[in-house]
């Protein structure tokens, strides 16, 4: 996630003119809308996480990191930045969890059915190797053997794809209507985009921050000397 600026965690939305940022209640600091989670209060003072961000009411906006979820949640910081008395169920932590991981299987299962997503070893090793793959999807209970193959691949391709490693392989299933699936890769454009930042957030929530970046992160560009970039747009 991107580097942030620690602000007073009582402000919760920025001044309009500020862009596309919010003020997180757990830890004070600002980020792009992408890298936090917004919660509304709902009509019966519960929390309701609000991930496509088009629930009203005033927007309470918490780092899409475990740590970050569990301190709002047990330092009563929804009630303090709602200023009103909120409800905060025990289990918010495994519903934002359980709502992160069914918008990206939708997501995979929309870019499948707009032909902008291939599964199988050769359909993805076709793909990268003609450049056309912006995210390779790798079940993280997958062979290694042909995992390390593709990745090695994709690493590559310049701009990298970016290469995604948390959802098993009966949920990848799930999403291209098969039992199991352990291959896949999403072309370049929007849908790929919402992806990896859902990816992301889902990521952080289960408490990792290293299962979605560039292929061969940690891999040294011998041109540029830095990690490879990667790039999901069209």
């Amino acid at each position: 996630m991107s580097d942030a600026t620690a602000h007073s965690p009582e402000d919760v939305d920025l001044p309009e003119a500020a862009g596309p940022e919010r003020r997180c209640i757990a830890t004070g600091t600002v980020r792009p809308k992408a890298e936090l989670i917004r919660f509304v209060v709902g009509p019966d003072g519960q929390v309701v996480p609000d991930l496509a961000e088009r629930l009203p009411g005033r927007g309470l906006w918490v780092s899409a990191e475990r740590e970050a979820l569990l301190r709002a949640q047990a330092k009563g910081l929804f009630a303090k930045a709602a200023r009103q008395s909120v409800r905060a169920p025990d289990d918010l932590v495994d519903r934002v969890e359980a709502l992160l991981h069914r918008s990206c299987i939708d997501l995979i299962g929309m870019a499948r059915r707009a032909g902008q997503a291939v599964a199988g070893y050769e359909k993805v090793h076709a793909w990268l190797a003609e450049g056309r793959a912006a995210v390779l999807l790798a079940a993280s209970d997958g062979a290694a053997d042909g995992r390390a193959k593709l990745a090695a691949l994709a690493a590559a391709v310049r701009p990298a794809p970016a290469l995604v490693e948390i959802f098993s392989a009966d949920a990848l299933g799930m999403a291209f209507a098969r039992d199991r699936m352990v291959h896949a890769a999403i072309a370049r454009g929007g849908l790929a985009e919402r992806l990896v930042a859902e990816a992301a957030r889902l990521d952080g929530i289960r408490g990792r921050a290293d299962r979605v970046g560039p292929a061969g992160r940690g891999v040294v560009d011998g041109a540029s000397g830095a990690a490879p970039a990667f790039s999901v747009q069209g």
